[in-house]
This record gives C-alpha cells, sequence and structure tokens, in this order.
C-alpha cells in the first residue's frame, strides 16, 4: 500500500515538474495571413438563400416530392425521400424552370398549389401540395 502511495505521489511530482509559472500570452497575427498581399481585396462568405416554404407534393403515381423553396425564387431542394439528400435545383432567370446537373427539372413557386417534375430516368408529371 506504501508503495503505490508512493509511486503516485512521484508521478504527481514528475508531471508537476513540467509546469511553469510563466505568464503565457497568444496574441493574434493582426497582419494577416502572411502569403496574401494586404491590398487583396477582402471576399465576404455570402450566405445560402433562407427557406421560405417547405411543402410536401403528391403526385400522379402516388409518390410524394419534399421541397424547400428558397427566398431567391430561382432555386428549391427537392427530395424523394422525406430524410433523404436533397437536390439543389436552379433557374437561370424568374419564371423559368429550375434544373439540377442530375437530370432534375422543376416547374413552379413557392405559393402555388401545383408543380410538374422531371426526375432522373423518369418522365415529367405534375403534383399537388
Amino acid at each position: 500500500m506504501t508503495y503505490r502511495t508512493i509511486a503516485i505521489a512521484a508521478l504527481a511530482a514528475t508531471a508537476l515538474i513540467g509546469c511553469s509559472k510563466k505568464n503565457h500570452t497568444i496574441v493574434a497575427d493582426t497582419a494577416g495571413d502572411r502569403n496574401t498581399p494586404a491590398s487583396a481585396p477582402i471576399d465576404p462568405a455570402s450566405l445560402p438563400p433562407a427557406i421560405v416554404a417547405s411543402k410536401i407534393y403528391r403526385c400522379k403515381d402516388n409518390h410524394l416530392i419534399y421541397i424547400d423553396w428558397l427566398a431567391d425564387n430561382l432555386s428549391a431542394n427537392v427530395r424523394t425521400e422525406k430524410t433523404g439528400a436533397a437536390t439543389l435545383v436552379k433557374a437561370p432567370a424568374a419564371g423559368k424552370a429550375m434544373v439540377s446537373d442530375s437530370g432534375h427539372s422543376l416547374t413552379g413557386s413557392a405559393t402555388g398549389s401545383s408543380i410538374s417534375i422531371t426526375l432522373p430516368g423518369g418522365g415529367s408529371e405534375s403534383c399537388k401540395a
């Protein structure tokens, strides 16, 4: 029992030997990244558009489509499953069809009650909220 107490005390003392009472002050580099010239313009981060409406649509073949309409009125997130991965569709201009690189196409708006959607590998179908 005393050997164990002595061993623990010795380990504690060894650990404390490495501690120093010096004051450690960390100062941030105010000059910025040393590899970037000071005259380089700062690119502010832009936030993605907010979700203005989330709707569930039932299509003619009885499956569900989940759409999160975004505030820019040019894009939306489309999901075919409630907890599935979202696919971003974007329109080149207001009133045009929103499309994705993966083959999704969406026509409609957050305020409307019906949409027309084309999923990859499928035809166009209409769905109602």
